[in-house]
């Protein structure tokens, strides 16, 4: 498991102003639900549809590209778990390739091409999908890119805005959300092309990228979540936005994963606070 959830910063001898992205990354089955159908990758660590025990942090040198992502199985649909496992898998192993919007489109094609040939091979998972948004950290700049509702939030001084794309039909009178969506990766009946949302972000230092499935956005809403941002940073921040959502019900699994870039003298006075 890359990171091992430990902080490993510039040795003796390496250049300690060097930048790093620094992630952490939690998943859980929420209080409905008896089983997790969520999955995510952080560069080449993933995490397939299972709880994780506390949030995870990991820190990448800035210098190669980073892919963090969220897949959220398709509920009434078979193999939602299958679902979300393929395609954070199959960024996890292209991740490192990728460096712009055509890149990343392509890699989501192959995921989705990965749904519709497990399907071929096993008919019980007929019409199985799944979600996915993430951010990719390449160079300058930060590609963000979602099929569905799972969300990317960016964080900065000018608070909270949300960059992700949803993918729902309009909400009728009185609704708050729903789990109806108009796009997604699979779950059709046959093979159906898709058409991802994508932009780039410039890779503004101070900004924190938070990806996140539905099971926390449809229990707590943005303004608390901008509230818990402005508040607590890292593990915490992860700690208390899953807090957030059990106390609301915890009505679906909640996955998330908050993206930074620090420099070593910040991710050192980080540790020594903990």
């Amino acid at each position: 498991m890359a990171g091992s959830g430990l902080y490993d910063v510039a040795g003796p001898g390496e250049d300690e102003d060097v930048e790093y992205v620094v992630v952490t990354a939690l998943s859980h089955d929420g209080l409905l639900r008896d089983h997790n159908e969520d999955s995510l990758v952080v560069g080449p660590w993933t995490t397939c549809a299972t709880s994780t025990l506390t949030p995870q942090t990991m820190v990448f040198p800035v210098a190669a590209p980073l892919l963090v992502a969220v897949a959220d199985g398709l509920g009434g649909h078979p193999a939602g778990d299958v679902a979300s496992t393929l395609a954070v898998q199959e960024l996890a192993r292209v991740g490192p390739t990728l460096e712009d919007e055509p890149s990343v489109r392509a890699a989501l094609d192959t995921c989705n091409r990965a749904l519709y040939g497990a399907v071929a091979r096993d008919a019980s998972r007929a019409s199985m999908g799944t979600t996915v948004a993430g951010v990719l950290l390449a160079d300058d700049s930060a590609v963000v890119f979602n099929i569905g509702d799972s969300r990317v939030y960016a964080f900065g001084e000018s608070g909270l805005s949300q960059v992700s794309v949803d993918d729902n039909p309009p909400l009728a009178p009185g609704q708050t959300h729903t789990s109806v969506l108009t796009r997604m990766l699979g779950g059709h009946g046959g093979y159906s092309a898709i058409e991802p949302h994508l932009t780039t972000r410039s890779k503004a230092d101070g900004v924190r990228y938070l990806v996140c499935s539905d099971g926390l956005t449809d229990a707590v809403d943005d303004e608390a979540i901008e509230r818990i941002l402005r508040e607590h940073r890292g593990g915490a921040a992860a700690y208390e936005l899953w807090k957030a959502a059990m106390a609301a019900g915890g009505p679906d699994n909640i996955t998330l994963a908050m993206a930074e870039i620090e420099d070593s003298e910040a991710i050192e006075n980080s540790e020594a606070g903990d």
